[in-house]
């Protein structure tokens, strides 16, 4: 599938890289696979700080 994919014009690691910066606006950093400062670097920087998720999320357990 990746030969398709580079046949087609798609760069691979520049499209994981985009689907991970935006699911860094999503998801909570521990969730993305990625290394945690990498993620809360990401999340930083798309104003998508989960600070306040995750108070919320064990206020309510």
């Amino acid at each position: 599938m990746g030969e398709r994919l580079r046949k087609l014009g798609i760069r691979l690691a520049e499209a994981r890289s985009t689907a991970l910066f935006q699911l860094a606006t999503e998801l909570p950093a521990a969730i993305l696979g990625v290394d945690i400062t990498v993620a809360v670097k990401w999340q930083r920087a798309t104003a998508g700080d989960w600070a306040a998720y995750a108070a919320d999320a064990a206020a309510r357990t």
